[in-house]
C-alpha cells in the first residue's frame, strides 16, 4: 500500500456499518469496515454476491450513506451529506465506469461524453474541448459522431471510460467494468485501466472475478460484510489462483 506517515488518505472508511431491516433480521451489508485508500493506488475490492463489495462501492461513490460510522473522501466527511451535496461531490470527485457501460442510445459519443461537464456548468466550448481530448485518449477520435449503437461492446465501454475522465476526477470507481465484454476486449480495457493507474490516477475495481482482480496491485476481499484480506495482489493470489 501506498502510505507515507504525513500522506492523508484518498479515501478513509472509519468503523462503517451498513444496516437493513428485513422483515424480524438485521442484516449487515457492511459490518464495522474500516478502510484506507491513498493516492495513486490501484485497489480491487473482490468478493462473491452478497458479500457486501457493492455496499462499499455505493458508500465510496457517494450514492449511499453508512447507517454509522465515517466517511472520508480528500480530507472531507461525507457520511452525512444531503443528497445534493453527495451529488456535488460526485461530480467533482469521482468518475464512474459501469459494466453496461450507461450510455445514452440518442446521444453521440461526443454528446455522452460531455454529459458530466453540462451537468457541471463547464461552458460549451471548453466541455467540447475536453471531451474531444478524453475521446481521442481512449483510442476512439473520428467517432465522435457516433451513436453507441453503432459502436461494439469494447467501444462503447471506452466511451464510458472518456466519460469518466472529463471532469479530472481524483478517483475513478470501476464496477465491473469487463463483465460485458469479451476475453480479448477486457484485457485492453483492464490494459487501459494499468495505464491511468501508471499515470497517477487512483483506481478502485470492484469484482466478483479473482482473475479481474488480480490486475490490480492491492486486493481488499470482502465476505459477509467484513474485510477478510487487504494487501498485494501478489499475496492474495500467490499461485495465481
Amino acid at each position: 500500500m501506498m502510505t507515507t506517515a504525513n500522506q492523508t488518505p484518498l479515501i478513509e472508511l472509519r468503523d462503517v456499518y451498513k444496516i437493513y431491516q428485513m422483515g424480524d433480521t438485521e442484516v449487515h451489508a457492511s459490518d464495522g469496515v474500516s478502510l484506507k485508500i491513498y493516492k495513486g493506488e490501484f485497489v480491487a475490492i473482490v468478493g462473491q454476491s452478497g458479500s457486501g463489495k457493492s455496499t462499499l462501492m455505493n458508500i465510496i461513490g457517494c450514492l449511499d450513506v453508512p447507517t454509522s460510522g465515517q466517511y472520508f473522501l480528500d480530507g472531507e466527511d461525507v457520511s452525512e451529506l444531503t443528497d445534493d451535496e453527495q451529488a456535488e461531490i460526485r461530480g467533482k470527485t469521482l468518475g464512474f465506469i459501469f459494466q453496461q457501460y450507461n450510455l445514452i442510445p440518442k446521444l453521440n459519443v461526443l454528446e455522452n461524453v460531455e454529459l458530466s461537464l453540462l451537468y457541471a456548468g463547464v461552458p460549451a466550448e471548453e466541455r467540447a474541448e475536453r471531451a474531444r481530448y478524453q475521446i481521442a485518449r481512449v483510442g476512439l477520435a473520428g467517432k465522435e459522431k457516433n451513436l453507441p449503437s453503432q459502436l461494439s461492446g469494447g467501444q462503447q465501454q471506452r466511451v464510458s471510460i472518456a466519460r469518466a475522465l472529463a471532469g479530472g476526477p481524483s478517483v475513478i470507481l470501476a464496477d465491473e467494468p469487463t463483465g460485458a465484454l469479451d476475453s480479448r476486449t477486457s484485457r485492453e480495457v483492464l490494459d487501459f485501466l494499468q495505464k491511468l493507474n501508471d499515470e497517477g490516477n487512483t483506481i478502485v475495481l470492484i469484482t466478483h472475478d479473482n482473475s479481474i482482480a488480480q490486475e490490480a496491485k492491492r486486493v481488499v476481499r470482502v465476505a459477509d460484510g467484513k474485510i477478510i484480506f487487504d494487501g498485494p495482489a501478489r499475496e492474495a493470489f500467490p499461485r495465481g489462483d
